[in-house]
């Protein structure tokens, strides 16, 4: 037993492997069953949440994907229509019929090809032997010329598709659509694959609407605490005159504030530094949590403050913060311009943003108020493990859009030793921020794009050229972001839809079933077959074709890979590779045998004769593959990329795991082997 060890585990451990890779996708869908059963239900939803809900989330991003073909959803093949962006860069007075020209040729020699829009454009351009400055302007040159403008012209198609993946993905996020892939393809495409998607219609337009960028004041005063309270009251189905607080008693410092919600604070002070106590309260009612059990203040707790306790609230008053919950307190209570900060969990952001979606919830809002959240999250807490959304109170109506910026990239100060992204605007634009940053000195303005703020800088003096530099982001490629969100207003390169398919729910059960069935047909068809060719050596072949399998669905889900209908066929095609090397190494040992040799050289000279003829028709298939890994696109990366973990898996079983089988057997006695009718 102990000389076989070795073998005995080499068998062994890689099935408890893929047991344990498997063990998420199993789970998933057992903690998705029972999900399922209290969905209907807010209070048992909750409840098994905060159960299950690590465990289930966890589960859900280890688990074995399956792709859209299988699970249903949507594919979206966009196009950035660069050409276009181009053509509404010049000057509209100064276009005449030969610009048209210019451009409807280049749209036809560019239309569904790869070709580059604008080197084919300025090629088409030279011919008509006129100058570019006849038709585009470079607002930031001093002596401006055709290179200038071909350098601007370049930087607004390379950031196009930049912008436009960018404001896909916002909106993708915004709608909640599970697991989008959102991807480029290409020079100008956009590949989406958005699974269980209900409605396509509201995607097309999600998709296809244009962007919107404004710069709102933020309003992080006593008017959006008294909205947060009137937001709990009416959750709770109370709705209080606009003109009164919600009136409470309890503490200030409940003791029911959730964990995550403390964990948060306490990094935020410790990024603003230790505070003194700060008096928001002119009183101290008693806690009405007191003598509560931890788990039933906390319930408590969210039942009376069904919006404020998934926000966790900080004053800032000397450059220090103190975290606040809004228990028995009132708007008078706080200082109406000190610096506040509010901030969600991740987890909770859906909840946060259905609700300040809901009719009765917009109907209480105030006139002059509105309610956004960031749209990333905050790197500080990001490096200690927590993933946090800022809310932001705005301005209804922004100052200034994004209309008004004509250029936007990101730089370094090397003064100040950190990124920045320096801003140019229009003559009316620049005309209008100058009222805005002359009216606003030491205030903040969001940059508010598609309703999430991106960043909301602090307005350091008047601006009256518009020419702005934007300062406070951690590093190159946040400045990066801003500069394509900045643009977002700026670059007219609208987005079509070139490919479109829907796969439905019902249809892909449907292929899920077929695929299933046909697997099992054919493994087995071919275990039949080896049975009964090959005898007991064909059911040493069965054994390590199951271990093949197995090992194949567990490294799709180790390496996060998903399973698509072309995938399946990948692990048939890989099934069959298995058997014939089996058919190979068992020939060999058939003609040994049959040339007299004992059952162990029989089985040494099998493999050792086999081997290279294995290994060569083995990597003959990873090389194709690879091929069809980079010049393929989806389905068929999906078939490669499930072959060559095939063809991996069947060198590992079909000879290290039958000849181990055969050794063992071997050691345990044996000098002879059905494997088979004899050698004629």
């Amino acid at each position: 037993m102990k000389k076989n060890l070795g073998k005995y585990l080499l068998i062994i451990l890689p099935i408890l492997a893929a047991g344990y890779m498997l063990w998420p996708t199993f789970n998933f869908y057992r903690l998705d069953k029972e999900r399922a059963l209290v969905a209907g239900d807010s209070a048992a939803l909750e409840q098994w949440e905060r159960s299950y809900g690590e465990a289930y989330q966890a589960a859900r991003n280890g688990r074995l994907k399956l792709g859209l073909d299988l699970r249903g959803g949507m594919y979206v093949t966009l196009e950035v229509d660069v050409l276009r962006m181009i053509e509404e860069s010049a000057d509209q007075s100064s276009i005449d019929d030969a610009f048209r020209d210019v451009i409807s040729k280049t749209r036809a020699e560019t239309n569904n090809t790869d070709l580059d829009v604008l080197d084919t454009f300025l090629k088409n351009f030279r011919a008509t032997n006129r100058s570019l400055l006849q038709y585009f302007t470079v607002t930031n040159a001093a002596d401006p010329t055709d290179e200038s403008v071909i350098a601007k012209l370049r930087r607004d198609v390379d950031g196009a598709v930049d912008q436009a993946l960018q404001v896909i993905k916002q909106r993708i996020n915004k709608y909640e659509v599970s697991e989008a892939n959102i991807q480029k393809q290409g020079a100008r495409r956009i590949l989406i694959e958005m699974p269980d998607v209900k409605d396509e219609k509201e995607i097309r337009t999600l998709l296809q609407t244009t962007a919107r960028l404004e710069f709102k004041r933020v309003l992080m005063n006593r008017e959006l605490l008294r909205t947060f309270m009137t937001i709990d009251a009416v959750l709770k189905g109370h709705v209080p005159d606009e003109a009164k607080a919600v009136d409470t008693s309890a503490v200030k410092d409940s003791t029911a504030t959730a964990k995550d919600s403390s964990a948060i604070a306490k990094a935020d002070s410790a990024r603003q530094g230790d505070s003194a106590k700060v008096d928001t309260s002119k009183k101290t009612p008693t806690d009405p949590y007191a003598g509560l059990p931890e788990e039933e203040a906390r319930r408590r707790y969210r039942a009376d403050y069904p919006f404020t306790s998934m926000i966790q609230s900080t004053i800032i008053v000397n450059e220090r913060a103190q975290p606040f919950s809004f228990v028995g307190v009132k708007p008078e209570d706080f200082p109406e311009n000190a610096q506040y900060r509010f901030i969600i969990d991740e987890k909770l952001l859906p909840r946060v943003l259905s609700i300040l979606e809901r009719p009765d919830i917009r109907k209480i809002m105030p006139v002059d108020l509105d309610i956004v959240v960031g749209a990333k999250t905050d790197d500080f807490f990001a490096k200690q493990g927590a993933k946090v959304y800022d809310v932001y109170g705005v301005a209804k109506e922004p100052e200034l859009t994004g209309d008004a910026v004509v250029e936007a990239f990101p730089s370094f100060d090397q003064a100040a030793n950190q990124p920045v992204v320096l801003m140019e605007m229009n003559a009316e634009g620049a005309e209008k921020w100058a009222q805005i940053t002359g009216a606003n000195i030491g205030k903040r303005i969001a940059i508010v794009l598609d309703g999430r703020v991106h960043s909301a800088p602090n307005v350091q003096n008047k601006i009256p050229n518009g020419s702005s530099q934007i300062t406070g982001m951690a590093n190159a490629e946040e400045a990066n972001l801003l500069a394509v969100v900045l643009k977002a207003g700026a670059l007219k390169a609208p987005v079509k839809i070139i490919e479109e398919r829907v796969v439905g729910p019902s249809l892909g059960e449907d292929s899920i079933r077929r695929g299933v069935t046909t697997s099992v047909i054919s493994f087995a068809i071919v275990i039949l077959f080896m049975l009964a060719y090959y005898a007991l050596g064909g059911g040493v072949a069965d054994v390590a074709l199951l271990m093949n399998v197995l090992l194949v669905v567990a490294a799709l889900a180790a390496f996060g890979g998903t399973l698509t209908l072309p995938g399946i066929a990948g692990i048939i095609l890989s099934v069959a590779m298995a058997v014939d090397a089996n058919i190979l190494v068992f020939e060999r040992i058939r003609e040994e045998m049959a040339a007299g040799r004992t059952l162990k050289a029989a089985v040494e000279q099998g493999y050792a004769k086999a081997m290279s003829a294995i290994i060569d028709s083995n990597i003959t298939h990873i090389l194709s593959s690879i091929v069809l890994i980079y010049l393929g696109t989806g389905p068929v990366k999906g078939f490669a990329l499930t072959l060559i973990i095939g063809v991996v898996m069947t060198l590992f079983t079909a000879v290290l795991v039958t000849r181990a089988i055969f050794e063992i057997i071997i050691a345990g006695g044996a000098t002879t082997f059905n494997f088979g009718q004899k050698k004629a």
